[in-house]
């Protein structure tokens, strides 16, 4: 199985994330910055996290996704992540705005989707305690378990 972690990270908390997710699957973790999208054609499982920016995902990471060519990723299973607020731990007029605008891995994954991707497990978001993070207590063992439930996914597909 050839599998790699494409991430974007603002402050490190999504980059720790993927370095965790993609240790878990015995890959590499890679910023976006150092890939071509050109070069996700060649994998199996691909695992795209973002910070999420305003209910999206970061500039960088929208314009990467963007620069896939359609039907780039036809047949490379996905799954996608992000790092976020939780809603719950915040006032009503926030806790409101996040449920308007969203996260961004629902979108990434609707992008990747039309790419040709096969989403293999629903975005999963990660939470962050502060804008700058840093990451909550235990969401790194979460992500490592996150990981392993998805590769018990790829394996029984």
């Amino acid at each position: 199985m050839v599998s790699l972690v494409v991430y974007d990270s603002m402050f490190g908390n999504t980059e720790k994330v993927a370095v965790t997710v993609a240790h878990a699957l015995e890959t590499k973790a890679v910023p976006i910055n150092r890939i071509r999208p050109s070069e996700l054609k060649e994998l199996d499982l691909l695992i795209i996290g973002s910070p999420t920016q305003g209910g999206q995902a970061s500039p960088a990471m929208q314009r990467f996704i963007q620069e896939i060519p359609d039907e780039g990723l036809a047949g490379v299973k996905v799954a996608v992540f992000d790092t976020r607020f939780a809603v719950g731990e915040h006032g009503l007029g926030l806790r409101m705005l996040m449920k308007i605008i969203d996260f961004a891995a629902p979108k990434m994954e609707r992008a990747l989707r039309e790419k040709g991707a096969v989403i293999l497990a629903p975005g999963e978001g990660f939470i962050v305690t502060d804008k700058e993070g840093p990451l909550r207590d235990g969401e790194l063992g979460r992500a490592k378990k996150w990981a392993a439930q998805f590769t018990e996914k790829y394996e029984h597909q």
